[in-house]
């Protein structure tokens, strides 16, 4: 049922002509469509319901996932659900949660983990940008690459290091900072795909401690699964893509009329 909803709905609302206008389009996607995705229930789908979710399962967004790579549909739905948003669902505090996932849920906010640095790799040895404490807040240092959708997010989820071991995978902490916030620069990398992915340069940006997302030194773990769960989330629309491609390819070979 989910998946002919979503398939009706995409067929409908997220045309080839569509697809093609947003590789041209500055923002990359279309907040009509992001608010008609949030009516739907979409964006709060894996949330429960007391955070205005679906109470549904990643399975469930499985589905919903696998019918957007289908359609090629562009948006900042994997970044701001998939990545962002069930990992604030894993280790976000009470305040956190009721702020970050019932906006997500209403189609009010968007948003991005800034991980990747220079080596272009999304992993704990690669992360260079650090954070120093100071009066209260922590100051940010340092530049992303690869960044998904950071130019239209609300707010970037950064990794930086906050201690120092001979361990890489220790020290990493997790900051929620405003795209709002002083010192933080975003702009559009080019891309053969025209894919948005862009480059997020720290320059002491000043981020709240009540801003961090898990504990303090401890969120390499808390990434790994964010990796994990994010590396099935855009295989599966990879999978809905080569279906659309399958189809697309039967057809014509049926239809074709050699001359």
């Amino acid at each position: 049922m989910l998946r002919k909803m979503a398939r009706d709905f995409l067929t409908t609302e997220c045309p080839k002509k569509l697809v093609r206008d947003m590789e041209e389009d500055p923002k990359g996607y279309v907040p009509e469509l992001w608010r008609k995705m949030a009516e739907l229930g979409w964006q709060g789908l894996p949330f429960p319901e007391q955070y205005g979710g679906g109470d549904g399962s990643f399975l469930d967004l499985v589905v919903l996932l696998e019918e957007m790579g289908r359609a090629l549909l562009p948006s900042p739905f994997l970044s701001t659900v998939a990545v962002c948003g069930l990992t604030i669902l894993d280790v976000g505090t009470e305040s956190q949660k009721k702020q970050f996932l019932t906006a997500i849920a209403n189609g009010d906010m968007v948003l991005t983990l800034a991980l990747a640095e220079s080596a272009g790799r999304y992993d704990a040895a690669e992360i260079a940008a650090h954070a120093v404490k100071n009066d209260g807040k922590y100051t940010l240092t340092g530049t992303k690459l690869f960044v998904p959708d950071a130019h239209v997010a609300d707010w970037v989820l950064c990794a930086a290091r906050t201690g120092k071991s001979h361990d890489p995978e220790k020290g990493i902490t997790i900051f929620m900072t405003e795209r709002s916030t002083h010192g933080l620069t975003c702009s559009v990398l080019p891309s053969l795909s025209k894919e948005k992915q862009c480059e997020v340069v720290f320059d002491h940006a000043a981020v709240p401690a009540e801003n961090i997302l898990g504990h303090l030194d401890e969120g390499w773990p808390v990434l790994s699964r964010t990796l994990q769960r994010a590396a099935v989330a855009k295989s599966v629309e990879m999978v809905g893509g080569a279906q659309q491609v399958l189809e697309m390819t039967v057809t014509y070979a049926k239809e074709r009329v050699q001359f």
